[in-house]
């Protein structure tokens, strides 16, 4: 088993986790959330008396003060945080390896790559790539998360940076790509469980994600810089990632494995599962 894990950084922590939930710092403040798999003992149960958010019964109980946004920062790039209907914040600290990943490989390059982010959600991939050089293309179902990724943008000063906004569905947009003739150097995936386009187009990971990366094969440049694929909360392990990397891109050196984050006392919480090449 592959392990890929990172303690954060100086604008993040995973300070502890059990009993279902986890408890991190984002900046300043401390929340508490859900974690299904997390059935384990807390290992610094005074901690979580700390906590400035919870997340507890779909909705979050928060102190009086606690702002509807904050920033936060990742190597220079600045971003909001924000505690969504949904448990999350916006921002997925284990990422912070693909990030370094997509830089890496970017930065290598004497040219300027086209690369696709499918999935995009609020860009902070997005600005990793177009900040060391790349021209991006984002794409979200999402009018809020895209007004969020420019919101991201702006902030981080990078405004005058190519980054193209596509309001569509993943599997139609690329769909169209091909037959238009485009082509990337570079593609990022973070496909969800279940989901819905911008026009209702149904997104079913297990029928949905073997198409697009059919057509993802076929939208890459004859010498592409990397392909990377995230899956969060699927019933499956990375080696699924793999095979179907090795099925679509070919026999090249792909990495996979579990994307986790190392608490205070270096236990590792797993968040999810990816796969690249380069």
């Amino acid at each position: 088993m592959n392990l890929f894990s990172t303690k954060g950084w100086e604008d993040y922590e995973l300070i502890d986790s059990g009993n279902g939930m986890r408890l991190e710092r984002y900046g300043k403040y401390v929340i508490s959330r859900p974690d299904p798999q997390a059935i384990w003992k807390p290992s610094f149960p005074h901690e979580w008396e700390n906590s400035t958010a919870v997340f507890a019964n779909d909705k979050w109980e928060k102190q009086h003060n606690f702002p509807e946004k904050w920033e936060l920062g990742y190597k220079g790039l600045k971003f909001y945080a924000r505690l969504t209907p949904f448990k999350h914040t916006g921002i997925f600290p284990e990422q912070s390896l693909n990030w370094d990943f997509i830089e890496e490989k970017i930065v290598k390059t004497h040219n300027q790559p086209k690369v696709l982010n499918l999935f995009a959600y609020t860009g902070i991939a997005s600005l990793v790539a177009a900040k060391n050089g790349a021209l991006v293309t984002h794409l979200d179902a999402s009018k809020p998360s895209i007004a969020w990724a420019k919101e991201n943008q702006g902030l981080s000063g990078l405004s005058e940076k190519p980054i193209r906004y596509i309001l569509d569905d993943a599997l139609a947009f690329t769909a169209r790509e091909i037959r238009r003739g485009n082509v990337y150097d570079a593609i990022i995936m973070d496909p969800p469980v279940y989901g819905h386009g911008p026009n209702s187009e149904v997104w079913d990971f297990e029928e949905s994600f073997p198409l697009l990366l059919q057509n993802c094969s076929r939208l890459l440049s004859k010498s592409p810089l990397f392909v990377l694929a995230n899956a969060y909360a699927v019933s499956a392990s990375s080696l699924m990632l793999n095979n179907l990397f090795e099925d679509y891109f070919g026999n090249r050196n792909i990495e996979y494995g579990e994307l986790c984050l190392s608490q205070r006392n270096g236990r590792l919480l797993s968040t999810g599962i990816f796969a690249r090449f380069s």
